[in-house]
């Protein structure tokens, strides 16, 4: 049996004629930077996200890039995140002058710690007369949502913005509220492997705020001011391509079932894993839906993920590592000056942690055949 560590091809399958519909419109149309399908990507997901405004652009990585230049982040100003996570989340912190500094993890979810965001907060405020205490991003690592109901009040009445990293987590919601609408900005990605994707690269920053919304639209296009030949500001080539745009009109007509289909395979991994010793799968607390970018279980320690990794290995079942290495231990990051033990937790999980196949087409013969396979 072939196993799919993300199976796109199944999913093509079902929205094949609507891909080839929509992505033929654009060549016939010939408009393929910032085409009509820009705008009406723009104006869906904000209604799905529930907020008023949506700017796309060219990926990811852009979209926090674009949200730190909007809330004026430079030079001297602390912004405070996980290391565990995908370097994008710090490396834009540090792209524009600004000094990351990390919080640890919380040991059931991964997402940031409130805990230790409040002494970490303190400790800059009341130590570092270096820095400038500015703002908090927040990964949704692995589509779950990170505890905003602890972390937005501490952030705001600590006199930070708050910006919602849901590059994995779009569709996912806390409390009953879109992640997206969280925060003082929220950005995602349309990396193909994400919950939702494109067939390139792809992303989005989502605000409520009039203000910002302008801002973005001109950082987007090299800080342009009225026309393009008008630049108010430093900005970016950052914009989406309508090709791209046009492949997730198509996919996001499945997407809110593929979001149901996502928790029913959680839920028979959920099942199947309670049986297996020393595993521990994911868990999410009570109010708060997962989109399951991945789906990430803990071993007991370093050698029973090699073990359970390599019987998959020779079943031709694909596993994943995320993330081997915190964001603290980088050498990206080295002159930050944290070395190992300064996060227990997250050094910890990034050596019990591994990813099994995930995704909505994932049937229940091929996770019984997958927990099998870990069985031994």
């Amino acid at each position: 049996m072939s196993i799919p560590f993300i199976d796109l091809k199944t999913q093509y399958r079902q929205i094949e004629d609507q891909i080839k519909h929509n992505i033929d419109a654009v060549l016939e149309r010939g408009a393929y930077i910032m085409g009509p399908e820009i705008g009406e990507l723009e104006s869906k997901l904000a209604e799905y996200a529930g907020v008023d405004h949506a700017v796309s652009c060219s990926s990811g990585t852009d979209a926090l890039l674009m949200a730190l230049m909007a809330l004026g982040v430079g030079p001297g100003d602390a912004i405070f995140t996980t290391p565990f996570t995908f370097i994008a989340t710090a490396e834009v912190v540090a792209l524009l002058g600004a000094t990351p500094v990390f919080v640890d993890i919380d040991p059931v979810t991964f997402n940031i710690d409130p805990d230790d965001l409040r002494r970490k907060i303190r400790f800059v405020k009341e130590n570092r007369k270096d820095l400038t205490a500015k703002g908090v991003i927040a990964v949704d690592i692995f589509g779950q949502p990170a505890d905003y109901d602890a972390i937005e009040p501490l952030a705001h009445n600590s006199g930070l913005f708050l910006v919602v990293d849901a590059a994995q987590s779009f569709g996912a919601t806390c409390q009953g509220r879109s992640v997206c609408s969280l925060g003082d900005l929220a950005c995602t990605s349309f990396f193909p492997a994400k919950p939702l994707g494109c067939y390139g690269d792809g992303g989005m920053v989502f605000a409520h705020n009039e203000a910002l919304h302008k801002l973005l639209i001109s950082i987007r296009v090299h800080g342009m001011g009225e026309h393009k030949y008008d630049n108010d500001r430093l900005g970016l080539t950052a914009r989406m391509d309508s090709m791209q745009a046009a492949v997730l009109l198509a996919k996001f007509e499945i997407f809110p079932g593929e979001i149901e289909k996502r928790q029913e395979v959680a839920a028979r991994y959920a099942a199947l894993l309670s049986e297996v010793d020393g595993l521990t799968p994911p868990s999410v607390p009570e109010g708060n839906v997962s989109v399951w970018a991945q789906y990430c279980v803990l071993a007991r320690d370093t050698e029973q993920r090699t073990e359970v990794m390599g019987r998959l290995a020779e079943a031709s079942i694909p596993s994943v590592i995320y993330y081997p290495k915190p964001l603290h231990l980088q050498k990206a990051f080295a002159d930050l000056g944290y070395k190992p033990g300064d996060f227990p937790v997250s050094e910890d999980t990034a050596s019990r942690i591994f990813a099994l196949p995930m995704h909505p087409y994932l049937t229940a013969e091929a996770q019984e055949a997958i927990v099998k396979v870990i069985k031994g």
